[in-house]
C-alpha cells in the first residue's frame, strides 16, 4: 500500500527553488505566453493571484491540489517538496524536487485549457535506474531525458483530446513539447524550446 502523499514531503530534504519573481513569469510570459496562449485576464491572474496545481497520478492513484506560488511568499517550498513526492519514480519512490519552471508551465496549460479537472501526470521523475530501463524497451526514450532532471512531465486530459492538450502546450512558447497520440500525452520540459512528435 503506498503512503499518503500528504505524510511524506517532510522527509524530503531541504532544497529552495530557484528565486521566485513575477517579473520573471512576466519574462516568460512575453516569450510567447502572453501573445499566444493566455488572454490578458488569465496572465494578470497568473502572477497577481496565487498558482495551484491540480492532478492526478495514475502509477500511484495520488491526487494534488496544491498552492505552490503566492504573490506574497513566491514559491512555497513545503508545497513544491509535496508535489515532487507525489511526481516521483514510482518503480522505486525516489523523489528529486521539480524544477519551478515546469510546473509553471503546467499551471499555464491549466488556466489556458479551463482545466477543472486534473490533468494525468503518467511519468514525472525518473531515477537514472528507471530511465536506463525504459532505455532499454524503447527507441523514444531519451537517455539524457529531462525526466531525470525534475525537469519533464508526460501529461494526459482524461476525456480529452491529446492534439488539443498538444497545441496548448506549444502555444505557450516555452520548453519542450513533444506529441505522442498513439500513447495518448504530452510531454512538457524546462528545456530549450523545441517541438516534435
Amino acid at each position: 500500500m503506498r503512503k499518503n502523499a500528504a505524510l511524506q514531503p517532510a522527509s524530503l530534504p531541504v532544497e529552495t527553488p530557484s528565486t521566485p519573481s513575477r517579473r520573471g513569469f512576466l519574462k516568460w510570459a512575453a516569450g510567447g505566453l502572453s501573445a499566444a496562449a493566455l488572454t490578458p485576464d488569465l496572465l494578470k491572474a497568473a502572477v497577481l493571484r496565487d498558482r495551484y496545481l491540480f492532478f492526478h497520478n495514475p502509477n500511484t492513484d495520488e491526487t494534488v491540489r496544491k498552492v505552490y506560488w503566492t504573490p506574497r511568499e513566491g514559491y512555497v517550498r513545503e508545497s513544491i517538496n509535496e508535489i515532487s513526492w507525489a511526481l516521483r519514480d514510482y518503480h522505486n519512490d525516489q523523489v528529486k524536487i521539480f524544477d519551478p519552471s515546469v510546473l509553471d508551465q503546467l499551471y499555464a496549460l491549466q488556466l489556458q485549457m479551463g482545466l477543472w479537472t486534473p490533468v494525468n501526470v503518467i511519468s514525472g521523475y525518473r531515477s537514472p535506474t528507471t530511465n536506463g530501463a525504459l532505455c532499454e524497451r524503447s527507441r523514444g526514450v531519451a537517455r539524457n531525458s529531462f525526466h531525470m532532471q525534475a525537469m519533464a512531465l508526460d501529461i494526459r486530459l482524461p476525456g480529452g483530446r491529446v492534439s488539443d492538450l498538444y497545441r496548448a502546450a506549444r502555444a505557450l512558447g516555452a520548453g519542450g513539447v513533444g506529441y505522442y497520440p498513439s500513447s495518448n500525452f504530452v510531454h512538457i520540459d524546462s528545456g530549450p524550446v523545441r517541438y516534435w512528435g
